[in-house]
């Protein structure tokens, strides 16, 4: 597994220091130690391989060590070197996913403005069928004749005027008429009553001659 040149740059430094401690010329063993760990390999078989370059250094009870402390300083490294890396992916997919949702806020707002447009377009052409209307139905009222662009206001206020006047005078009408109608139809009871008051009068008036007359 292959470390960013940046890392294996950090870690040949420190391992050179560690050779040069260890009395082992850098020159010569650097750089084969440090293929050695960049094969894809067990860490149990880059130890084999580590002991049996630094063998001839040194002793069986250092050599554990040193080996060991090797590979420890390549696998915190690399796995420092794998964050950084995971970090830089997924800062990377965050500012895709932003950018994708900007690019979508964009479109939506295109969308929007379009069906703005549109809405406007519509509300614009319906009021020039109702100017259209309003136009021929004064036209009418005027008998034809021409009313100056000037004057439709006014036109159309006194119409507005003349139709609640016509209004008003039917409800007065109305109410007039209702009024009529209760007072003719008390004056037609009363009549009633008086004609059926007279009638039962002269019934009496006659059963009581018919009394005496026995």
């Amino acid at each position: 597994m292959a470390a960013p040149v940046t890392d294996a740059g950090e870690f040949e430094s420190w391992l050179n220091d560690r050779l040069d401690s260890l009395e082992v010329d850098r020159e010569v063993y650097g750089a084969y130690i440090l293929g050695v760990l960049q094969e894809d390999e067990t860490d149990e078989e880059k130890g084999d391989t580590l002991q049996g370059i630094l063998s001839a250094f040194l002793d069986e009870d250092s050599l554990d060590n040193v080996c060991g402390e090797i590979i420890r300083q390549w696998t915190e490294r690399s796995a420092r070197s794998t964050s950084k890396s995971d970090v830089d992916v997924e800062v990377q997919a965050i500012a895709s996913m932003i950018e994708k949702q900007a690019q979508i806020v964009v479109k939506q707002k295109e969308v929007s403005e379009e069906s703005k447009k549109r809405k406007e377009a519509l509300l614009a052409q319906y009021a020039n069928i109702t100017d259209n209307e309003d136009e021929a139905e004064e036209e009418e009222t005027a008998g034809g004749a021409c009313v100056p662009s000037g004057e439709k206001s006014l036109f159309k206020n006194t119409n507005v005027e003349e139709v609640l006047n016509r209004k008003k005078q039917q409800r007065d009408q109305a109410r007039d008429d209702s009024q009529k109608k209760k007072e003719q139809d008390k004056m037609q009871r009363e009549k009633e009553k008086l004609s059926k008051q007279e009638r039962k009068d002269k019934e009496k008036k006659r059963t009581q001659k018919g009394e005496r007359k026995r």
